[in-house]
């Protein structure tokens, strides 16, 4: 009787023990599925670990919409000055082609793409099938794209056979994040484009020909545009200019340095033109009486925003002027 009773209870033991693993494995397969050709969510939190704030449930950055607003009202000289101050100096791509004159501010989505070989294109598609992912590769990215994020695409420079979008794949871009896209690479249906209100891209080039012999290796993933290094999340500043890759945990100061050399800048042209200070006065270091004078005149335009004398002094600390 013991026997039987101890023989029941090992079962059920059993039992449960299989069901829980099963339940596992089943979970861990519903995570590769969701991720497919991204990084881990643990490898993409490690290598931005400097970023302290909120982030997406992959683990990307997700700089908050109101600074991403705000990035949209500064200059990119500046902001590039604050990121070679300290230390970041491959962040800035320049020698684009684009729609129109429009500037872009995003959270970065990466993708990565490679020439194609057979066997990799088809093992990477058998998987995106059973993943419920539908078409070419070159969709796959726009399904994880959210209001604010901005596309950002490594297409290894190719041009004829190169364009990873067209006037469908661009409203569904537009529709998804609000915003357009940057591509090293190329896309095609300029003409159609152009009618897209609001949307731009910045590509190396446009031409008639659809993707060909490419495939996705890479989703929110670190990626090289030309001589920058783009990390999923980084803030992206695209201008009639260039193009800029904001590390995440350095956005905000970028975007408050760059909003007082504004000010600054203001502040400076009324002086000279009224002769209060000099130029070789208002572009070299600040005397503690300039100081004093800035904060004043910034008083008297609350538009701009308030500042403290400390606050002052440190975002000076950074730079002379």
């Amino acid at each position: 009787m013991w026997g039987m009773l101890e023989r029941a209870l090992n079962y059920s033991f059993m039992k449960a023990w299989f069901t829980i693993f099963l339940g596992l494995v089943v979970c861990l397969s519903i995570e590769t599925s969701l991720h497919g050709q991204t990084i881990s969510k643990e490898e993409l939190i490690f290598l931005t670990s400097e970023w302290k704030g909120e982030r997406f449930q992959d683990g990307r950055p997700k700089i908050s919409d109101a600074l991403l607003e705000r990035a949209k009202h500064i200059m990119i000289d500046d902001a590039w000055t604050v990121l070679k101050n300290e230390g970041y100096l491959n962040q800035y791509e320049g020698g684009w082609k684009t729609v129109n004159t429009q500037s872009m501010t995003g959270r970065a989505v990466t993708a990565m793409y490679l020439p194609s070989r057979p066997d990799v294109e088809k093992n990477i598609k058998e998987r995106g099938a059973k993943q419920g992912r539908k078409g070419n590769t070159n969709a796959w990215p726009i399904d994880v794209l959210t209001k604010g994020d901005l596309y950002v695409a490594d297409a290894f420079g190719k041009i004829g056979g190169g364009p990873i979008m067209g006037a469908t794949l661009a409203n569904s871009i537009f529709s998804k994040s609000g915003n357009g896209v940057v591509f090293d690479g190329a896309c095609r249906d300029l003409q159609e484009i152009t009618n897209l209100k609001g949307f731009n891209a910045f590509v190396r080039d446009f031409h008639p020909s659809f993707t060909e012999q490419m495939v996705l290796m890479g989703l929110n993933s670190p990626i090289r545009i030309g001589n920058a290094i783009v990390l999923p999340g980084d803030l992206v500043i695209a201008t009639i200019e260039g193009v800029l890759f904001v590390p995440a945990h350095l956005a905000e100061q970028v975007v408050s340095t760059s909003e007082f050399v504004i000010r600054k800048d203001q502040f400076g042209f009324e002086m000279v033109r009224t002769n209060k200070y000099s130029t070789g006065e208002i572009d070299s270091e600040w005397t503690d009486e300039i100081k004093t004078e800035f904060l004043k005149w910034l008083e008297k335009h609350p538009e701009l925003g308030k500042m403290t004398r400390a606050e002052l002094d440190k975002v000076m600390s950074k730079r002379t002027w």
